[in-house]
């Protein structure tokens, strides 16, 4: 496809590289020609510098015979008036646009969203998804992150591999074999920072992060088995009030009527607004920084700790101080703390931190924008490993060349591996022998360099 990314800031980067590294032709605009210039030194897509709204610029992009623009600026009114001129001008068939401003996301007003006023066929919300991402992570007590798919019958585990887990050192297939009433499949492994598609003669170490395919209704016996037995937290106390600490706490609200939400917000005014709109949520206006002002939000109790300001060093400060509080108290297995960081580089202090889960929203919003580009019959996607391997939900169709074939005789890319399918409201989590039928839904994983073929196994028509 010809894809215009209107935006070279992280996202607008990683989505340009993640797109051409999958055969794509691709032109990114922006105004900075020092973000112009990174992504001509870096990446192999053609880059202009101009403004995206700009007709004449969009012209040069050849926005005519192009397919697709994503309008990821920092401006939310700039990427609606990109979608608007390049639907009016040149056509253009697929246009998202990231819209940050929670006004123009109030579901009162979305029917303005349509080719008669504002053309934008995709709207990705930064903080929503985020939130949506971190209620997932809390919803599933144990795993790093919890990914639904074919309509939440089918869900994809992070798992982290503690010393005291009991499948330490037990091969993919003999786990098989102990646990025979588990429909679950182990579809990646990230050891010592390198991700890898295991063998069934692999077998688990301490500290990977396993990634694993399950039936949904199985999350409890799955953690289980690699001995995590974590319950939900009752009470969580957020630092910082913003956009995705304000999404996720009325969600939690909406959704988790047993859990009691704490915000600790600086801003007055902010503070204020929260504790209008927020129904069962304590607002305390104060510094999250300040450990009396903790104190009164009662830190000890507080099960769940997430640091959701606008500043990183703060977020992680804030994790710090969370982990003094707690060996004070003597409670620091009690704690489970989470950071917002949006640089890549602070992974590195995760672990002398003890900070039990660091939160990208670069590589959030990146998965929520790539799973509407995918072709086929491809429903839903989620990038792992930096964008690396995505793992697919895809249907089988009439023209699929996979109809009736046996996974070992078909043309699967190598660096894949299928998870598990939907048949008829059953999950199956297939061996070799499987034979794919019409209507599946499968799962599975694919290195990014395959996913062009792969989109032409599961196209819509052999034309």
């Amino acid at each position: 496809m010809n894809i215009i990314i209107c935006g070279a800031g992280r996202v607008g980067f990683t989505i340009a590289k993640l797109l051409s590294e999958q055969g794509h032709s691709i032109t990114v605009i922006d105004q900075s020609s020092e973000d112009i210039q990174k992504i001509n030194d870096s990446l192999d897509v053609k880059a202009i510098v101009g403004k995206a709204t700009f007709p004449s610029i969009l012209e040069k992009a050849n926005a005519s015979e192009t397919d697709m623009i994503i309008a990821v600026t920092r401006n939310d009114e700039i990427n609606m008036l990109i979608c608007q001129i390049a639907f009016s001008i040149f056509n253009i068939q697929k246009k998202i646009a990231r819209i940050r401003s929670q006004d123009y996301l109030n579901p009162k007003f979305t029917r303005v969203y349509n080719k008669e006023n504002l053309p934008i066929d995709v709207i990705i919300s930064p903080e929503i998804e985020i939130a949506k991402s971190i209620q997932r992570k809390l919803e599933a007590p144990g795993a790093l992150d919890s990914v639904p798919f074919a309509d939440n019958k089918i869900r994809l585990l992070e798992i982290l591999i503690k010393d005291d887990c009991k499948s330490i050192g037990i091969k993919f297939n003999e786990l098989t074999m102990k646990y025979p009433n588990l429909e679950a499949n182990i579809i990646g492994i990230n050891r010592q920072d390198k991700f890898f598609i295991p063998k069934k003669t692999d077998s688990v170490k301490k500290d990977d992060k396993i990634y694993v395919i399950i039936n949904s209704s199985q999350m409890s016996e799955t953690l289980e088995a690699f001995s995590h037995s974590e319950k939900i937290s009752k009470k969580i106390l957020i630092i910082g009030g913003g956009n995705i600490g304000f999404n996720l706490a009325r969600n939690i609200e909406n959704t988790l009527e047993t859990v009691r939400v704490k915000i600790v917000e600086k801003n007055k005014n902010r503070a204020e607004y929260l504790a209008s709109e927020l129904n069962d949520t304590i607002v305390i206006n104060g510094d999250g920084l300040d450990e009396e002002v903790l104190t009164e939000a009662n830190l000890e109790e507080a099960e769940t700790v997430l640091a959701l300001t606008n500043d990183d060093e703060d977020n992680l400060m804030v994790s710090v101080l969370v982990e003094k509080f707690a060996k004070d108290k003597k409670k620091i297995e009690d704690k489970r703390t989470m950071a917002l960081t949006n640089k890549q580089n602070y992974s590195l202090l995760q672990s002398s931190l003890k900070i039990d889960d660091l939160i990208d929203p670069r590589m959030t919003t990146v998965s929520s924008i790539l799973k509407h580009i995918h072709k086929g019959t491809i429903e839903n996607a989620y990038t792992i490993s930096n964008g690396e391997y995505e793992v697919i939900e895809a249907e089988i169709v009439e023209t699929s060349e996979l109809i009736n074939k046996e996974i070992k005789n078909s043309n699967l890319p190598e660096e894949s591996r299928i998870g598990a399918v939907l048949r008829d409201k059953k999950i199956i989590i297939p061996r070799s022998n499987f034979i794919f039928k019409k209507d599946d839904r499968v799962v599975f994983i694919v290195k990014k360099d395959s996913i062009p073929f792969v989109e032409n196994i599961f196209r819509l028509s052999s034309v």
